[in-house]
């Protein structure tokens, strides 16, 4: 059912208020699979996840089931997940080898790993019909343009549009700041990630990862609560582990954010500049700065480990924090769910403590089960069920709308809890949905 404006989109977005409908109402949610999540680029996964021939990964494209596979000649192919005969999905599980072929469970039809039809079982029962093993129609269907950048896999299921490095623009920042943090410039996925449904629609999530007003409100608690425990061992001189620092870091005053800096950029994509130090002088800090100085050189080390980035979005669908070597991809189910998957990476030839490190602030920041994500997947519940209520039409993003600087088509914060993250995504909103 549509909300009082009903699916007039060109009432729903103001520059600095967004009608409630646009979270809840069923009929937007089925335009944007539409108009934007049936266009836009996808993160698919990582060239890593396919690393031999026949190796496949499932994933999901809008509504969209489909495949990356590792094809003969090396090439990462996505594939949509449907056999061409009857529609069986060929795979419903997460990973594998195919083996010989990508085989249907349903008829037993073979195809190569990319999608071209090898094999029909009795064959002969389609002569004198329109169908034969070499008609297209009898492969698998491959989405409309697959494109890879630094080893991370997108694909969009639209013929036209911008190429992936067009889109991406300057947010590519996200991948050349996890890459090059890696001593031999890439990164290699760790195969198992946590998966997350949201009850809420999917724009509250990106609109969270930006928010620099809530992190000193919503995770004061265990802000102060990690910072406690790193006094004590102050009083005991004693160095904490760095992972406290990852949760006392949320107890930063709130007056403080607005020192940090946003960035948005075209298509919606945004950056929170850094607000943690990261590199502490502990030995394995520089044991592995030693290995990075060899690889790089001194000053180029300095240049890339003197990035000052927490996150970066990708709108509409990836978060990516670089410096921590994790990304969260968003699937949206429906207008009030959505699925959150949290990925983590290895920096090649790091030493193992780095990559332990990267692994505590996944597992006690980013996790399902930590503190600090359930206070955001409580308040975005929270959000979603208070936006279906009749309490009022419209969500407030006034905090200094029309005061951040805009310059090639850069906008900066005019202080760090500027709502300009907000106003950046819902400007390309309006463009993608086609009501600007």
């Amino acid at each position: 059912m549509g909300v009082d404006l009903g699916l007039d989109l060109r009432k729903a977005v103001e520059p600095d208020r967004v009608h409630r409908g646009v979270y809840t109402d069923a009929g937007i949610f089925e335009l944007e699979m539409e108009r934007i999540f049936n266009k836009v680029w996808t993160y698919v996964g990582h060239e890593s996840q396919v690393k031999n021939v026949g190796d496949y990964w499932t994933v999901q494209i809008g509504r969209q089931p489909m495949l990356m596979t590792r094809h003969s000649d090396r090439s990462v192919r996505v594939l949509y997940n449907r056999c061409p005969h009857r529609g069986a999905l060929l795979y419903g599980d997460r990973s594998g080898n195919v083996g010989k072929s990508i085989t249907c469970s349903y008829h037993s039809w073979q195809f190569d790993t990319d999608g071209t039809c090898k094999a029909i079982p009795l064959e002969k029962g389609y002569e004198g019909t329109r169908l034969s093993i070499a008609n297209p129609d009898c492969s698998m269907k491959p989405a409309a343009r697959v494109a890879s950048y630094r080893g991370f896999v997108f694909a969009s299921l639209a013929d036209g549009g911008p190429s992936l490095l067009d889109w991406l623009g300057p947010a590519k920042v996200a991948f050349d700041d996890m890459c090059d943090r890696a001593p031999e410039g890439e990164v290699e996925v760790v195969p198992t990630c946590f998966r997350v449904i949201q009850n809420s629609n999917w724009k509250i999530f990106l609109e969270n990862q930006l928010d620099a007003l809530h992190p000193a409100v919503t995770h004061e608690s265990t802000g102060r609560a990690a910072a406690a425990v790193e006094d004590e061992f102050k009083k005991n001189k004693k160095d904490a582990p760095l992972a406290y620092h990852f949760l006392s870091a949320f107890a930063t005053p709130i007056t403080s954010w607005d020192g940090f800096r946003t960035l948005g950029y075209r298509h919606g994509h945004c950056i929170l500049t850094g607000y943690m130090g990261l590199r502490p002088r502990d030995p394995d800090t520089l044991a592995y700065e030693r290995v990075m100085e060899k690889a790089y050189g001194k000053q180029r080390m300095e240049e890339i480990l003197g990035v000052n980035i927490h996150h970066v979005l990708l709108y509409p669908g990836l978060s990516v924090q670089s410096a921590l070597q994790q990304l969260r991809a968003v699937r949206p189910l429906g207008v009030d769910k959505t699925l959150t998957e949290i990925w983590h990476f290895r920096l090649k030839g790091a030493p193992e403590p780095i990559y332990r490190r990267a692994l505590g602030y996944y597992n006690l920041v980013n996790s399902p089960s930590t503190m600090v994500n359930a206070d955001d997947l409580w308040n975005f519940w929270k959000c979603h069920q208070g936006l279906s209520s009749n309490g009022g039409d419209w969500v407030s993003f006034h905090r200094n709308a029309g005061q951040d600087p805009e310059e090639n088509g850069v906008v900066t914060s005019v202080i760090g809890t500027s709502e300009q993250p907000m106003r950046n995504q819902f400007r390309a909103w309006t463009e993608y949905m086609g009501t600007n």
